[in-house]
């Protein structure tokens, strides 16, 4: 879900500046009719991101009750706008005659390209390169991450994503089905995470998309669902953020991974929103 990425603001602003910054934004956004595509829509949203961006002195966890529940709104609504616009992209690209050789037609194509590039990375440094099989969960309408690192990194690995809602995997689908090979390789699942035991035991990685629990209770009941039932040895990658960016996405701190073993915890200070959270499940 790295379709909210944008260009790094150069100036630095005062937490409490841009916190009521942030609050005016977010009353804006309140009084939209729509979050679906549209200037107006794309004009907030591009500048809340660009306000998030920025290295900031924020303690999200100090913020007033009245700023976190702010700050809880517009990660829904940010989480809502961005599924829009994925789909309605998706819906676009599968109406040409080669949907995969334009992605590069979505606005933010090419940080989706730095953060596949992140994550393989960080993956290869621990040991793990081309797994047999990986879940994401979370994937989408729009699995730029899945056909970027299927295509480009995993080019033997089979991607199961799990998605809740089916006609986001509809429209994941009709993208694959251009792509005979990918198609082979790339799966769509329409399941509630924690409705998914015994399958999660077969994948040698699994991907938790940074909208896969929207708030802090909801991610460490995910997160020790995923634990109880993934196999022994497998690597958990995790997605989170740091700063004025927890604004857009949820935080996972790190005990919230009770139980598995963290290898490195990784906070880009580029375009690139998210964080990188890298677990696995002890052997023993």
């Amino acid at each position: 879900m790295a379709s909210l990425h944008e260009s790094t603001l150069k100036t630095d602003v005062s937490a409490e500046l841009l916190i009521a910054h942030i609050v005016q934004i977010h009353a804006s956004i309140c009084k939209l009719e729509s979050l679906r595509p549209s200037k107006q829509v794309n004009t907030l949203f591009s500048h809340l991101v660009k306000l998030c961006i920025p290295s900031s002195s924020i303690d999200i966890t100090a913020l007033p009750e009245e700023t976190q529940l702010i700050r809880q709104s517009l990660i829904t609504l940010c989480g809502k706008a961005e599924g829009l616009l994925e789909l309605e992209f998706s819906t676009f690209l599968s109406k040409l005659p080669q949907p995969l050789n334009n992605l590069n037609l979505f606005p933010y194509y090419g940080n989706y390209v730095k953060l596949a590039n992140l994550e393989y990375n960080i993956l290869s440094d621990n040991g793990v390169v081309q797994p047999k099989k990986l879940a994401f969960i979370g994937s989408g309408p729009l699995p730029l991450s899945t056909l970027i690192l299927a295509a480009h990194h995993m080019k033997s690995t089979c991607f199961d994503n799990f998605d809740i809602d089916e006609s986001a995997n509809a429209a994941a689908r009709q993208l694959v089905a251009s792509d005979n090979e990918l198609q082979r390789r790339v799966k769509f699942h329409t399941h509630d995470v924690m409705e998914v035991r015994d399958k999660l035991g077969e994948y040698d990685c699994i991907f938790l998309a940074a909208l896969v629990g929207m708030n802090k209770v909801e991610k460490v009941k995910i997160l020790g669902h995923v634990r109880k039932y993934m196999k022994k040895g497998g690597t958990l990658l995790v997605r989170s953020v740091k700063g004025a960016r927890a604004f857009l996405y949820p935080v996972v701190e790190e005990e919230a991974l009770l139980g598995f073993e963290v290898l490195t915890i990784f906070h880009p200070t580029n375009e690139v929103i998210n964080s990188i959270i890298l677990a696995r499940k002890p052997v023993v």
